[in-house]
Formats: C-alpha cells, sequence, structure tokens
C-alpha cells in the first residue's frame, strides 16, 4: 500500500491535535469565563476536529498520506478513520454534557469545578488524536500514557468514594499496564536500530520501523510483541487486563464513560494493530495468539455482563467483549479480518456511545441505574426507550443494522483462515450478547415499574440537548445498516494499512 501513496506535507495532522490542547489551555488559563463559554468551545473545537479528520480522509483517499515536523506525525487512512471517530463522537458527546452535567452538578459544582472538567475533556481529546497522528514509536507510548493521565482525573470528577476509588484503580492499573508498552516501544527501536538496515530511515518512526522488522531477532521480536500486547491491550480493555475498566467506565460522568468506551478503548486498540501488526510478515504464527486472546475476551465479557445488575457495569463487561471481536479481525492479519476489525471498531463506537448515552439519560430522568429499581420507562421515555433499543440490536449483530455487517465479516475472515473454534465461539458471543441486551431493554423500558425504586411515572423524556445526539447516533447504526458499502472507501484503504497475510 505504501508504494503507491504520494507524501504530502500539511500541517493539518498537527492542528487536530494541538487545537484542543490549546482550547483546553484556554480554559484553564482564564478563571472568568462563562460555564456557557467552556461548553460551547468544547462543541466546537470537537466539530472543527471533525471536519479536519474529514478533509484529511478526502485527501487520502486521492492517494495521498499527510506528513509533517519531518514524518514525526504521519496521517494515513488508517489514523484518518481514528480522528474522525474521536472528533465525531467527542463532538456528540460535548453536546450531550450540556444539558447533562448541569443538571447533576447545578448544586455543588462551582464554576471553577466545570472549569476543570472541559479543559481536561479538551486536553483529553487532544492527548487521543495526537497518539493516531504520531509516527514516532516513543510518542505513541507517550502520548498513550497522556491519555491516562488526563481522563483518570476526570474520571474521579464527582470526587466521592467510588468516584475516587474508581479514579485510583484506573490510574494505578493503566499506569502499570501502560509501562509494559513503554517497554515493547524501546525493545521495537532498539531492534530495528541494530539492523544496520534502516538506509537513512529513522529507528523512531514507525513507517520506516515496518521496513526492517524481518531482521529484528526472532527472542526480542517475542518479548517486544508480548509486551506491546500487554500494555496496550491493558489500554483497550481485553480480557484479562481489564479490571480497571467496570469500575471507571460506571462511575465516570456519562458522557465521560461514552468516551472512554466509544472511543479511548478503540484507540489503544489503534495502538496495538499499529505496532504489532508489523510483526505479522515475518512471524505470522503470532496471528493465533492474538486471536485466542480476543476470543476469550469476548466470551468472558459477555458472561460476566450475564450477572450485572447496574447498567453502566453491564455495558463496560460488554466492551470488552466487543473489543475482542476487534481484535480478532485486525489479529487475523488479512486483509478480510483487518476490514471487518475495523468496521466494528467504527459500529462498536456508535452503537456503545449511544447505549451510553441512553443510559445517561436514564439516571438524569430517575436518578437510578439499577436494572432492579427500574422499568416501565416506554410511556414516559419513548425516545430513550427506541435509541436504547436500537442501540442494543446493532451491539448484539442483529440484521439490518450496522453491527450485523461487522461481525459478518470477522465471522467470514475467520472461516476463510480455517479458525472455525474462533467463528463458533464469536456467534455463539453474539447470542449472548442479544440475550443480555434485550433482557436489559426488556426489564427497564417494557417490564412493570419496580414499586421499590424510583417511580417511573415521574420520570420524563430528557432535554432535546440529550436526546439529539442519541437520535444521530441511533440513525447512523441504521445507515451503516442498509447502507454498508458507505464507509467502505476510507475502511478499504485503512485496511490495507494493517493487512500483511494476503486476503
Amino acid at each position: 500500500m505504501a508504494g503507491d501513496m504520494l507524501i504530502e506535507t500539511s500541517i493539518v495532522p498537527a492542528v487536530v491535535f494541538l487545537l484542543p490542547m490549546l482550547a483546553g489551555t484556554i480554559v484553564f488559563s482564564i478563571p472568568g469565563v462563562g460555564r456557557a463559554f467552556q461548553q460551547w468551545l468544547s462543541v466546537l473545537t470537537a466539530a472543527v476536529v471533525t471536519g479536519l479528520g474529514a478533509w484529511m480522509a478526502s485527501r487520502i483517499l486521492q492517494g495521498l498520506v499527510l506528513t509533517t515536523w519531518n514524518g514525526e506525525l504521519r496521517v494515513d487512512a488508517l489514523s484518518a478513520l481514528m480522528v474522525i471517530i474521536i472528533g465525531g463522537i467527542g463532538l456528540l458527546a460535548s453536546l450531550y454534557s450540556v444539558r447533562y452535567l448541569a443538571a447533576r452538578m447545578a448544586e455543588d459544582t462551582t464554576l471553577r469545578r466545570m472549569r476543570i472538567f472541559h479543559g481536561l475533556l479538551m486536553w483529553f481529546f487532544g492527548t487521543m488524536l495526537w497518539g493516531c497522528v504520531t509516527n514516532n514509536v516513543i510518542m505513541l507510548y507517550v502520548a498513550i500514557e497522556a491519555t491516562t493521565l488526563t481522563s483518570g482525573l476526570l474520571v474521579a470528577f464527582y470526587w466521592d468514594r467510588r468516584a475516587l476509588e474508581a479514579g485510583y484503580k484506573y490510574l494505578m492499573l493503566l499506569t502499570i499496564g501502560i509501562t509494559f508498552a513503554l517497554f515493547g516501544c524501546v525493545l521495537l527501536y532498539a531492534g530495528a536500530a541494530a539492523t544496520n538496515k534502516l538506509a537513512g530511515g529513522s529507528a523512531l518512526l514507525i513507517s520506516d520501523i515496518r521496513n526492517v522488522v524481518p531482521f529484528i531477532p526472532s527472542g526480542t521480536a517475542a518479548i517486544t510483541i508480548a509486551f506491546l500486547v500487554i500494555g496496550f491491550g491493558t489500554k483497550a480493555g481485553i480480557a484479562p487486563f481489564h479490571p480497571w475498566l467496570p469500575d471507571a467506565h460506571a462511575e465516570a460522568p456519562t458522557p465521560i464513560s461514552v468516551l472512554l468506551s466509544g472511543v479511548m478503548i478503540n484507540m489503544a486498540l489503534y495502538a496495538m494493530a499499529r505496532t504489532v501488526s508489523i510483526f505479522y510478515p515475518a512471524w505470522p504464527q503470532v496471528t493465533v495468539f492474538i486471536v485466542a486472546l480476543g476470543t476469550f475476551s469476548m466470551l468472558l465479557g459477555i458472561i460476566l455482563a450475564l450477572a450485572q445488575d447496574d447498567l453502566k457495569r453491564l455495558l463496560a463487561y460488554s466492551s470488552v467483549s466487543q473489543m475482542g471481536y476487534v481484535l480478532v479481525g485486525i489479529g487475523l492479519g488479512t486483509y478480510l479480518g483487518c476490514y471487518g476489525g475495523l468496521y466494528h471498531l467504527l459500529n462498536h463506537a456508535l452503537s456503545k456511545s449511544l447505549l451510553f448515552m441512553c443510559v445517561g439519560a436514564v439516571i438524569y430522568a430517575t436518578g437510578v441505574r439499577r436494572i432492579a429499581e427500574l422499568g416501565g420507562l416506554r410511556k414516559q421515555m419513548p425516545i430513550t426507550s427506541v435509541c436504547f433499543l436500537l442501540g442494543a440490536l446493532a451491539i448484539a449483530g442483529f440484521p439490518p443494522l450496522n453491527g450485523f455487517w461487522s461481525k459478518l465479516t470477522v465471522y467470514l475472515a475467520l472461516a476463510r483462515a480455517g479458525m472455525w473454534w474462533a467463528a463458533v465461539i464469536a456467534i455463539l458471543t453474539s447470542i449472548l450478547t442479544m440475550v443480555v441486551m434485550l433482557r436489559a431493554v426488556y426489564r427497564v423500558f417494557w417490564g412493570e415499574p419496580r414499586s421499590s425504586g424510583t417511580s417511573a411515572l415521574a420520570a420524563r423524556e430528557v432535554p432535546a440537548l440529550m436526546w439529539v445526539p442519541m437520535v444521530v447516533l441511533a440513525a447512523m447504526c441504521g445507515l451503516l445498516g442498509i447502507w454498508p458499502q458507505g464507509p467502505y472507501p476510507l475502511l478499504d484503504r485503512a485496511a490495507k494499512v494493517l493487512a500483511t497475510l494476503g486476503r
């Protein structure tokens, strides 16, 4: 793929992550700025980032790769896909947060606290985007670690006992886990530099390292792969490295839960794919290990979700499971597998963000998030109930919604690779996902109201600034289901960036 791409120098890859960093700095630097300014600056920044991502994608579809800073920043189809996902979900989450936080925090949150939230939110955007556009293997680790620091403070934003415990657990486990990624990145750099075959390239640039990976000693390569999988896999919530995920997703403010599950763990899996996939041509046996890890994650995650009564924890464990599908697809190393994995990454971002927003709407309207205390909300919250149902069906892979096509592609890729055992586990997991999600939908929205919980009769539909992002995401789930070829041009090029083991 790289051979037929033209290099274009552009400042846009730098602007796309520096702009949110600047916006966050502005929020922190102006103490007297009003809440409305903070909120709408976040929305505007995310909108501009989404627009820049779309512009970069259009240039890439013309056969270009965008670089700047002597190749330190590099945007190909895979990077552009991630920028669009981060920008788009970030835009909707920022819009959603305008009313959500105003209601949840009006009584006990000062202007200073809201400034902290929006400043950290912008820095969280910026660090995630930095990780997607950097071409430097060490800076990739730094960017991933920076997302941990900014998002960790957001996880603990409510500053109560449960939030502080979740934030501490999040920072401690992820910092320890991501340290393995640092070791892997350093070994990758050292191994590439020791080959003496870079021919003028740099051992720090991923685009150059991939050309000399076959010359890295097998022992060094094995240790490097193990460190990268553990490090970035921890950040992505892949089992068995997932213990931080349920607490963090459950206790964070809902807009942050949307970003953690819909964007951040996808971005960590992007980092794993970007680094580990370059080893596939020389060591194709790695794919069996990656696929086995992915199937373990998808099955364990949904089994744990079966036992959950807390809606946010249920969705968090579902994320562990769904990341397994992405990992399995990308882990195959084939074009079809990478296409299916990346397509499911996109679909997971849409459907899981939608589901967390719906749960946030339920919390906003009732103050409750336990399934046992809810019921009968369909009449009082018709928009939320329909959106939650569509999101549940989409994440379970029910036709004709978007999740069906990406999961089907992963099944076909596994079958073509002869890994029928993994295909069977993936199909079984989808059936279990259907059971888990539809049970939650029925009990919360169609079941009888629970007399012991907050009265469903008092609940009302959420404000437009909250249900509009939900409707947009639900519409996208439906649109990509009936028009799956829509994202094909960008996904096709992104899959070819990763695919190294044939079709």
